[in-house]
């Protein structure tokens, strides 16, 4: 990993967010390394609203390691705006 970056600290040690599910009003676990995550109860699924360094920094994937990083990014797409034709 490469030395300590602070923007990457609730990735190295996760942190535990609870929200409460839209659907039926359960407890929903949701860790800062989640990406999404399933209600146990009704099935709704949970995005992670934290806003990572990981989707910028040129130095993510040396700085959190291979592993976390492919399971951040995995399933982003980054799309490009259509260009516009003259």
């Amino acid at each position: 990993m490469y030395g300590s970056c602070p923007g990457t600290s609730r990735l190295k040690t996760p942190t535990l967010t609870i929200k409460i599910c839209p659907q039926c009003g359960s407890e929903i676990e949701l860790f800062s390394t989640d990406i999404s995550i399933p209600c146990e109860k009704c099935g709704f699924v949970a995005y992670n609203d934290i806003q990572s360094c990981i989707s910028w920094c040129k130095y993510a994937k040396l700085c959190v390691g291979e592993e976390l990083y492919k399971k951040l990014t995995e399933g982003k797409k980054t799309e490009k705006p259509a260009e516009e034709t003259k």
